[in-house]
């Protein structure tokens, strides 16, 4: 059911930008998708830099486009290039977001983003809408990066421990970043909370970087 959104909302992409692939991962694809709540996560590979007739064009889709059966919608824009070779702060073209009750984000011209290398690391696992394949296009991410920005959200949020609105999504992330250290793959939110469940929180990955919970 999300596929039919987003495969609507990728044909219109494809009319506003020079795009290689329109990559769609996250609970889209996973067991964790609640329809009329769960965004829809885009990665959109573009052959070149977009010009800014091109960003005026994708941010008025994205600003009235249906994304129903989503509640909202993620999408980063990519070249080709920095899609091929990632860095540890890759550049971002365009990123664009829409959820209930908020201004519409959006973001141009990214010079360095250290959390695009986890986007590009889990939609690796996606699936292409249209246009090359994820592996075709994707280059794979350096472990070493994904753990040390893992660290760093994990400490930013234990100084949060009162931010009531955001914890559910703080404590499911966090067991996302724990499975991927001891485990070196993705999975949904829900899936890393039945496994952390099953786990010591002192389980650490032996000769990487330390994730403690």
């Amino acid at each position: 059911m999300a596929s039919e959104g987003a495969e609507r909302i990728a044909g219109a992409l494809l009319a506003a930008a020079p795009v290689r692939s329109v990559i769609l991962h996250g609970s889209a694809t996973t067991d964790d998708f609640v329809p009329g709540v769960s965004d829809l996560d885009l990665l959109v590979v573009v052959d070149r830099p977009l010009d800014a007739g091109e960003i005026a064009a994708l941010t008025a889709l994205i600003a009235t486009t249906d994304v129903a059966p989503a509640g909202g919608i993620d999408l980063d824009v990519v070249t080709a290039a920095t899609a091929a070779v990632p860095s540890r702060t890759p550049p971002v073209e365009l990123h664009l977001g829409r959820h209930p009750g908020t201004a519409l984000e959006v973001a141009p011209k990214i010079a360095a983003s250290p959390d695009l290398p986890a986007e590009l690391s889990m939609a690796r696992e996606g699936y292409a809408l249209l246009g090359s394949a994820p592996h075709a296009v994707l280059g794979p991410v350096d472990p070493a990066w994904l753990l040390a920005r893992s660290e760093h959200w994990l400490t930013t949020w234990l100084a949060l421990l009162d931010d009531e609105d955001h914890a559910v999504f703080m404590v499911l992330t966090a067991c996302r970043m724990w499975h991927y250290a001891v485990a070196g793959t993705h999975t949904s939110k829900t899936a890393a909370a039945h496994w952390a469940l099953d786990r010591d929180p002192s389980q650490r990955k032996g000769g990487g970087a330390v994730v403690d919970l």
